[in-house]
């Protein structure tokens, strides 16, 4: 099983599932996940489809937002801040190393008007550097 961090009671990260995982993530109790990774970014990797055929088949709602190196964009963040409103229960996102998520996931509620020092101090507690976007965070949460 890959290693899921979590970040808060809304949501943990993860690198890379496949789809032999999803039985384990349901039943950790997560009702949704998100794919912060694009397809082909690695040779062998598993596709997106595959992922949301397993999550679908074991009643858990799946949403492909990729993050290419070109960074993040305001729809992205849209994207994500729709799927964390609308969630029944926590969301588990993934990309290659889990990092990408935790980025869009600080974005997201910063979009939403959280406070980036407490959105910095919980992507930490799960193992991830968020100060990299901190002017990111304070400009997304000025417009909140």
């Amino acid at each position: 099983m890959t290693m899921i961090r979590k970040v808060d009671d809304s949501i943990s990260v993860a690198p890379q599932i496949s789809v032999e995982d999803v039985a384990a993530i349901k039943a950790a109790g997560f009702t949704a996940i998100v794919n912060n990774r694009p397809d082909d970014e690695e040779a062998g990797q598993i596709s997106g489809e595959a992922i949301r055929e397993a999550a679908l088949a074991a009643g858990l709602t799946y949403t492909a937002i990729p993050i290419t190196h070109a960074g993040f964009s305001y729809p992205q963040i849209e994207a994500m801040a729709e799927v964390l409103a609308g969630a029944q229960g926590p969301v588990l996102a993934f990309c290659r190393s889990g990092t990408r998520s935790c980025n869009l996931w600080a974005l997201a509620q910063a979009r939403n008007g959280a406070d980036a020092d407490e959105l910095i101090a919980k992507g930490a507690g799960a193992g991830y550097n968020l100060d990299g976007i901190r002017p990111l965070l304070d400009q997304l949460k000025a417009q909140a």
